[in-house]
């Protein structure tokens, strides 16, 4: 049997309970949470920084670098604007890890990530080579910086005033267009990524677009109502999708007549609440009030309007980006609203239902509009001869390449390398441009 354990003596007892305190202090700090502060340190420690002279030759070198600011719309503003660089992205701290992939998806990418004060930056930075991107720069000088030695800077919100991305400019005479950003839809841009123009009349208003959300719709009527005392008689659906449709029952409440093609009507009502349930998640309390509501008149191939002795021709002129596009011609002002028909300043996006043959064959018909001013889809009023580079040319490059591609026995693997390189220089490249080459492939596999 074995021996009884004996207490142990009375002195001892102060010493033993002092070691046992001090043993689970010891315990409690080594699997306390860390700070905010420790994680920031330690942060510091594994990313690399980039002084302002650094960042500035890497982006003449190297114009593809990603420079993201990770500040909040409202701190940018009130701050002066962002760091002006050719693929520059708004990406709050909050968002980072979510739409990073997806804004820059090669993860071989330059990244280059600021805020004000050095305080997430570095974090930002420790996240992105978490995920794996392999060439991560902190700029720790930040904003103040770079705005102070006097290199180019931009305004985060050409309209913060306004939930429009930027206020309506006067194009040619009566006809107006509040430009879009060039980037995808986001909260932060209201959904505001496409251009809605209109035409003032001495009868009326017609508007091209209905815009993205109701909210968004009346910041534009807004903006219509300083310019003329005019109702708007008419809106114009530039095709089916949300940002051109989804504001049309703002407008039908002011006694607007909502017109689009045949095949825009029908993409609304098959997918309109899908739409609206894509924007209402990415708008949260901007999509307040929209709904979605079917157009008032539909046409097929030509629909005329006269108002105010102003002739518009609204014209479907053939397959193209996607189902239902039109443009409105003004032949007193030779002026084109194109909508998507044509682009410059973004890459155009080669959805599963875009005819990129048909494209190429409406161009003619496009281009023998005989247009000296464009209005495209997305970007700033330009001429022909800028969209049919960005928008034609692309489309025959892109058809040629795949197509020699499948002639050699090449796979879809190998479409997503053929060469864009003429192209990385514009908005929305990295997101759009392997997902054109997979659907060209696709669309052209069949037809050799």
């Amino acid at each position: 049997m074995p021996p009884m354990t004996q207490p142990p003596p009375a002195r001892l007892l102060p010493l033993l309970l002092l070691l046992l305190a001090a043993a689970g202090d010891a315990a409690a700090d080594a699997t306390a949470p860390p700070t905010g502060e420790a994680l920031l340190e330690q942060a510091k420690t594994t990313v690399q920084d980039i002084a302002t002279d650094e960042l500035a030759a890497l982006l003449e070198r190297e114009p593809t670098t990603a420079v993201v600011d990770i500040r909040t719309p409202r701190e940018a503003w009130q701050a002066g604007g962002s760091i002006d660089a050719p693929r520059h992205l708004d990406m709050p701290r909050g968002w980072l890890e979510l739409q990073i992939e997806t804004a820059v998806p090669d993860r071989d990418t330059p990244v280059v990530v600021y805020c004000g004060t050095n305080l997430r930056s570095p974090l930002a930075a420790a996240t992105l080579q978490r995920m794996g991107y392999t060439r991560v720069f902190n700029y720790a000088e930040g904003f103040s910086a770079w705005r102070d030695a006097g290199l180019p800077v931009t305004s985060q919100d050409p309209a913060p005033q306004s939930m429009l991305y930027r206020l309506p400019m006067q194009v040619a005479e009566g006809v107006w267009s509040a430009i879009g950003a060039t980037a995808p839809p986001t909260y932060e841009n209201a959904g505001h990524n496409n251009n809605l123009s209109f035409i003032v009349t001495a009868d009326g208003v017609v508007v091209i677009n209905a815009g993205d959300n109701y909210l968004l719709a009346r910041a534009l009527h807004e903006e219509i109502k300083q310019i003329t005392d005019q109702p708007v008689k008419y809106v114009v659906l530039e095709n089916g999708q949300g940002h051109a449709m989804l504001g049309a029952n703002y407008w039908r409440e002011q006694g607007a007549t909502i017109i689009a093609h045949a095949d825009a009507a029908a993409e609304i009502e098959a997918h309109g609440a899908e739409i609206l349930d894509r924007m209402r998640q990415g708008r949260r309390d901007k999509g307040s009030f929209t709904q979605v509501v079917m157009p008032d008149e539909t046409f097929e191939d030509e629909k005329i309007l006269t108002l105010g002795g102003q002739r518009i021709e609204i014209r479907h002129l053939g397959p193209a980006h996607s189902p239902g596009d039109i443009s409105v011609w003004l032949p007193d002002q030779r002026l084109v609203i194109a909508g998507d028909l044509a682009f410059h300043q973004r890459l155009l996006p080669v959805f599963d239902d875009t005819d990129t043959a048909g494209w190429i064959e409406t161009w003619d018909a496009f281009e023998a509009l005989g247009a000296d001013i464009v209005i495209p889809g997305h970007g700033e009023p330009t001429d022909m001869a800028e969209v049919t580079k960005y928008t034609k040319d692309y489309l025959v490059d892109m058809r040629t390449q795949i197509g020699a591609l499948i002639d050699a026995g090449g796979g879809l693997t190998d479409a997503y390398a053929v060469d864009q390189s003429a192209y990385r220089h514009l908005d929305t490249f990295d997101e759009l441009a392997r997902r054109n080459a997979g659907r060209i492939f696709r669309e052209m596999e069949f037809d050799f």
